[in-house]
């Protein structure tokens, strides 16, 4: 039989977000696995900073940025998870998937469940897409949540 010790929900704090939580909270009650929820500060504006020697801060410095995910993590638990399941909250800087990922591998999550847009085309190839470098990547299964309202549309 698989077992899954642990769950990851990694969180930007959206609607999508929220609606993969659901699916999140009620997979570790039934499998009695671990809830762990993540927020990664894209820390990724850095680099573009670098390529020009007069560049100015385009916002707040980091650790600003990563008090305010703390804070905004622990309201978002504390407003969305029931006090009953304990659930373990981390806050990183980095580019999202890959500290989805790093984050996995390290304390042995067997399922990621994450909210996706499932954008396809302009908006894909723009924007990317933090879910489908996950699935690539991922060291576990990945359960990609899409928006209630969503409709599939023939391609």
């Amino acid at each position: 039989m698989i077992e899954i010790p642990a769950i990851l929900h990694p969180t930007d704090f959206s609607d999508l977000s929220l609606h993969a939580m659901e699916y999140a909270q009620l997979l570790a009650r039934k499998l009695s696995a671990a809830l762990h929820c993540l927020h990664v500060v894209d820390d990724s504006y850095r680099y573009w900073l670098a390529t020009d020697v007069i560049a100015a801060p385009v916002g707040p410095p980091l650790d600003q940025l990563l008090t305010a995910g703390q804070k905004h993590l622990e309201e978002f638990a504390a407003r969305h998870v029931p006090g009953d399941l304990p659930v373990v909250r981390d806050v990183r800087p980095g580019q999202p998937f890959l500290e989805i990922i790093r984050y996995a591998r390290e304390h042995a999550i067997g399922l990621i469940v994450m909210g996706t847009h499932g954008r396809t085309g302009l908006k894909h190839v723009l924007l990317g897409s933090v879910a489908e470098k996950v699935v690539r990547k991922s060291p576990c299964p990945v359960l990609t949540v899409r928006p209630p309202e969503h409709r599939f549309e023939m391609p």
